[in-house]
């Protein structure tokens, strides 16, 4: 027994110091140009691994929606850029049938770009099919690997990522397989993981206790690809590069944040999986809540990632459990036209549902800075417009000289459309007093021309930083549980009274209680203003 004992202290000795050594790699000065990579016109410095060595990325679940219009898409960018080594691989790995000229077609048809490049990238992909239980698949899939890398770079180091674009249910056993049979000898090896990352507080637990009994947690990428998007990287740099904001980024100045995920399409005949997980896990527990730790922790020691993680963690554990009665529920009806499909009209989802397509919740954050502002997280489906963004707004001027001036309001415009703009009120040109309100506008279109060009996809960028080894914009295993803890009672008091959601037209803002709850906590809406709109 005491021999066990210690021969486990040993390897937690080891993983520790393993965890410590990459961590010193990541504060490295360099390290804030990996976390805020600069778009040029040759593109991202190519620093993905050594040149004596193979690049290869295992795309599993590769017949997949996700894999088609998102993974091979960032893959292909990446390479298109140069971003890639020479010797590069992608292997596509799932259980339907496909021969070469099937597999090329299904990962180009999505790319844009001259056929050159689309022949070149499709050059460099192969296909294997198996099962994702089967050992004997799996060492088939690492034969093919290594024949193709041998044929590549004769003698070079092989670093292998595999991109597990999979439903939850086969995750632990692909894990299983993939350590047993398909990673690399000799150079390394890192494992992509895609939410949901379970249903709640236990199944996370569960599942990740499972995939860290066979990988380290430095080996694991858990990808949300909002932590990839432009803006949302940009909170870091407008919060800690800029003077201005720290003194007001406080509860003695800002009433209230509003974070706030809007589609205007319904679920499109996908709503039978959508049941399955309904808006708060889709949208809330992660994409939101993740924001919302960006925008609330406190400055980190450095840039290196697990010193932001630990501030994200903080700031994610001072939020209690959120409460029934600061939320509001709701599920998408036919529009007033009858145009446009309700919810329960999609054939895919189950008769009589009461899957919350809209949710609103607000979040508290009990400590110094943020006692007493409200979080408001809002997100939907089948609603009057699309977008993604962050709403600060700020406390009334106190010894007002203009009565009735509306309140100021910092916004982080994520999509679409990026900007950041402030709002401000200002005297109307000519001969009048009347105020006016206006913006302070930063629309990256107008100033950027990278973002004329076209800024790179979420997952381009999570993509490279895997190669990497960044871990800056991946979810850290105790931020996920810190999350699942606020959510996980409200969702089991949903299911367990079945609680029916208020339904809201096709098209419109969503239920009205949300804004009468918003209003409770203090939010003011200005409805005769509209960005960008000229005056």
């Amino acid at each position: 027994m005491e021999v066990d004992a210690l021969t486990k202290e040993n390897e937690e000795l080891k993983r520790r110091v393993q965890v410590l050594e990459n961590q010193l790699k990541q504060a490295r000065p360099e390290g804030v140009k990996s976390y805020f990579p600069l778009i040029e016109s040759k593109g991202y410095s190519n620093d993905t691994t050594d040149k004596n060595s193979v690049l290869t990325i295992v795309v599993l679940g590769a017949s997949g929606d996700l894999a088609k219009k998102k993974t091979f898409p960032a893959l292909y960018e990446l390479f298109r850029r140069g971003l890639f080594p020479k010797e590069f691989l992608v292997i596509g790995y799932a259980r339907t049938p496909m021969d070469p000229a099937k597999f090329k077609h299904h990962i180009t048809q999505n790319l844009k770009g001259s056929s050159e490049n689309k022949e070149k990238f499709a050059s460099s992909a192969h296909y294997v099919a198996g099962n994702y239980n089967s050992l004997d698949d799996f060492q088939k899939l690492s034969d093919e690997i290594s024949n193709f890398e041998k044929k590549l770079h004769p003698g070079a180091s092989s670093n292998r990522v595999f991109y597990m674009a999979l439903p939850p249910v086969v995750f632990v056993d692909a894990a299983k397989a993939i350590k047993s049979k398909a990673l690399s000898k000799s150079g390394w090896n890192r494992v992509i993981v895609e939410k949901p990352f379970g249903r709640d507080l236990n199944s996370f637990r569960v599942m990740s206790r499972e995939l860290s009994a066979i990988f380290n947690e430095d080996e694991i990428y858990r990808i949300d690809h909002y932590l990839g998007k432009e803006m949302v990287q940009n909170l870091m740099a407008l919060r800690f590069a800029n003077s201005v904001f720290e003194p007001l980024w406080n509860h003695r100045y800002i009433s209230s944040v509003t974070i706030t995920f809007k589609e205007n399409f319904g679920t499109e005949g996908r709503g039978g999986y959508f049941d399955e997980f309904g808006i708060i896990r889709d949208v809330m527990q992660n994409h939101l809540t993740q924001i919302l730790s960006l925008v609330a922790m406190e400055s980190p020691v450095s840039l290196a990632a697990e010193d932001i993680r630990d501030e994200k963690v903080k700031v994610l554990r001072a939020i209690p459990a959120v409460e029934y009665k600061d939320t509001v529920l709701g599920q998408y009806g036919r529009d007033d036209k009858g145009k446009n499909p309700s919810y329960l009209d999609d054939k895919t989802v189950p008769k009589g549902s009461n899957c919350p397509t809209f949710a609103m919740a607000v979040l508290h954050i009990h400590n110094s800075r943020w006692n007493g502002v409200p979080f408001i997280l809002k997100c939907g489906k089948a609603l009057d417009e699309r977008k993604a963004e962050v709403r600060v707004q700020f406390k009334d001027v106190t010894a007002n000289l203009f009565t009735d001036s509306p309140r100021n309001e910092l916004v982080l415009r994520l999509q679409p459309k990026e900007a950041i703009y402030m709002k401000t009120n200002i005297k109307v040109p000519g001969l009048t007093s009347e105020l006016v309100q206006t913006e302070l506008d930063l629309t990256y279109d107008d100033r950027f021309k990278a973002a004329e060009e076209g800024l790179p996809d979420a997952y381009e960028r999570l993509i490279l930083d895997v190669t990497r080894g960044d871990h800056n914009l991946f979810v850290r295993a105790d931020e996920l549980d810190a999350a699942w803890k606020i959510f996980t009672p409200l969702l089991h008091h949903i299911e367990s009274e079945k609680v029916k959601p208020i339904i809201y037209p096709f098209g419109s803002r969503g239920p009205s209680e949300a804004d009468e709850l918003a209003k409770k906590y203090g939010y003011v809406r200005h409805s005769n203003y509209s960005w960008g709109s000229k005056m």
